[in-house]
């Protein structure tokens, strides 16, 4: 089965067990899904380490538990509903916990490509062209 073939939201689903690991030591960051043609391609966690240091000068002990984990993905899926009209971007999702809570966000964020743009409208400008009697 091609990757393609995978929903987005599958693709989610695969990308958190995979950082699930890391997930579990860390407090806060972002988790990033970087796509392209609804495929994710690269994705990864970004967090400062400054920010996980509590005023005391200690590390916390632990990050995000099981339960919070899974909450967080389901989160993160459901979140999908909200990406419309477009196949190339990247998904960001904000989070930290704060009183043993998890609070968490997402950030959608599409990319278009100018060249893409240019050769589809020379292809509709063709076609008028074509259609029209502007030789006799």
């Amino acid at each position: 089965m091609n990757l393609e073939q995978i929903s987005l939201a599958r693709q989610t689903d695969m990308a958190f067990k995979e950082l699930g690991e890391e997930l579990g030591t860390l407090t806060s960051g972002t988790l990033f899904l970087q796509i392209r043609n609804n495929t994710i391609g690269k994705f990864g966690i970004r967090h400062n380490p400054i920010d996980c240091i509590e005023s005391t000068g200690s590390r916390p002990s632990k990050g995000l538990d099981a339960s919070q984990q899974r909450a967080f993905r389901n989160m993160a899926i459901e979140a999908l509903n909200f990406k419309k009209g477009w196949t190339h971007g990247e998904i960001c999702f904000d989070f930290t916990i704060r009183q043993q809570m998890l609070i968490a966000s997402a950030q959608f964020e599409s990319h278009y490509n100018m060249a893409n743009v240019m050769i589809r409208m020379n292809q509709r400008n063709t076609n008028v062209y074509a259609g029209s009697n502007l030789d006799s």
